[in-house]
């Protein structure tokens, strides 16, 4: 794998955390024209091929067909990069990943110190954004210091939006304890046990004082937990309704609800969540009830349809894996045939880091088509955020994050599963990768010249 390229530093490229973090300009990005290339731009339209971006700023000033020499925007004269026979791409949202869990022996996990745990949190961001994904939702494990650390470029990464600790009841899906005792996840960062109102209201506060841009709740059980099954219903609709009326006190966090039987999918829509996490067994019922309130559903089908090898799982993980990946197999393509807004999350901790868009891959293997797929991966996940103002889609006035690939994903969605194949990116108008040279050697003609 050829070494990445860091051309442009990343200071100030990443600070769309939450509302409170929109920024207007990036002073460390460049004024540059992206010529040549076929755009697709995450609206859902056609492709434009021999387009022009022109960024300034760290945003869009400019994206469509190219103009005649002279028609950039006034002020310095840009820095033109030469992409003809390329593909230019929103970059990429991953709504749903845990950038502090890795898939291994969850003992092996226990004996590390913490701050070796951070530093994998970091790596795991890191090869997030090299393949392709600018912006991500961590719904668990993760606390606002590496998202911080991220804005503050002290660390390469997507911009991030928290969940912090995904909350159930004693016993559900993210009760950590052991029958002895012990806990399996000591670095949660804040107690997910929610059994009372009291317990409910308590929480939210903390989280959102804690810097929490969504909440996650499971309203089912899970099957990588070994007391419940999906199932089994966890957070009820009672208390999902209570964690939305205040969140609506304060900053509207959205909710996020864990959900992958038929009942407790039901029971979140009805609640006022935000998005369906998983919907493996979603009913005719569920899917009718997502319809009308306008529900995404995050399939997660890169955690869903990885079976793994029963040698190196525990056998109630095995068998339950089997089942229920059969089951999403034929569920979420019935609710995405449908009509059911669709934001692509990976679930990635739970399947491996930096092999994010496998997911495009694994929406257009259950019916989508590789546009469906993309802009489930851009714009509506950018809706999902509330961050379709800055990021989603190439237009003016959007943050420049882009992705650039030599193929065409619509031809063979399948090479964007590669993150090899992904060859710049760029965040913010910042370049955080150019593995195959192409903004370097626009650098160096204009020396020459």
């Amino acid at each position: 794998m050829a070494p990445e390229t860091l051309v442009l530093p990343m200071k100030g490229s990443s600070p769309l955390m939450s509302t409170a973090y929109l920024p207007t300009t990036n002073s460390d990005s460049e004024h540059i024209l992206l010529r040549g290339a076929t755009l697709i731009d995450g609206n859902g339209g056609d492709p434009l091929t021999d387009s022009e971006i022109e960024v300034e700023d760290g945003r869009i000033v400019y994206a469509g067909a190219q103009r005649t020499q002279g028609a950039a925007s006034a002020g310095e004269r840009p820095r033109i990069i030469d992409l003809q026979g390329k593909t230019i791409m929103p970059g990429f949202i991953d709504s749903h990943v845990h950038f502090g869990l890795s898939i291994e022996n969850q003992m092996a996990n226990l004996a590390r110190f913490a701050s070796e745990r951070i530093v994998r949190s970091a790596v795991n961001a890191r090869n997030t954004l090299m393949a392709g994904v600018t912006t991500a939702r961590d719904l668990g494990g993760t606390d606002r210091g590496v998202r911080d650390s991220i804005t503050q470029s002290l660390i390469l990464g997507p911009r991030i939006h928290l969940a912090i600790t995904p909350l159930s009841p004693t016993g559900g899906h993210t009760d950590f304890t052991m029958p002895n005792g012990m806990s399996t996840m000591p670095e949660m960062p804040i107690n997910p046990i929610i059994d009372t109102d009291d317990d409910v209201r308590r929480t939210i506060r903390t989280l959102v004082r804690s810097g929490a841009d969504v909440i996650k709740v499971c309203t089912t059980g899970g099957v990588s937990s070994p007391s419940d099954t999906p199932d089994d219903i966890g957070v009820p609709e009672e208390h999902v309704r209570l964690i939305v009326e205040e969140t609506a006190k304060r900053a509207g966090q959205p909710v996020a609800a864990h959900a992958q039987g038929a009942e407790g999918i039901k029971a979140a829509i009805r609640g006022g969540v935000r998005s369906v996490e998983h919907g493996y067994g979603i009913d005719d019922e569920g899917i009718d009830l997502m319809l009308e309130h306008g529900t995404f559903l995050v399939p997660t089908l890169s955690s869903a349809l990885r079976v793994p090898d029963p040698k190196n799982v525990p056998g109630y993980l095995y068998e339950k894996k089997v089942k229920w990946s059969a089951i999403a197999r034929e569920r979420v393509a019935v609710a995405m045939s449908a009509g059911v807004k669709v934001a692509l999350g990976t679930d990635a901790g739970v399947c491996p880091h930096g092999l994010n868009l496998r997911e495009e891959m694994h929406a257009v293997e259950l019916g989508l088509t590789p546009m469906q797929a993309i802009v489930a991966g851009t714009k509506n996940a950018a809706e999902l955020l509330r961050l379709s103002a800055d990021v989603g889609t190439l237009e003016e006035g959007k943050l420049a994050d882009l992705v650039v690939v030599d193929f065409d994903p619509l031809a063979d969605i399948t090479q964007l599963a590669e993150p090899d194949n992904v060859k710049a990116v760029v965040q913010g108008g910042s370049l955080v990768k150019d593995s195959a040279g192409w903004f370097n050697a626009a650098i160096a003609a204009s020396a020459l010249g």
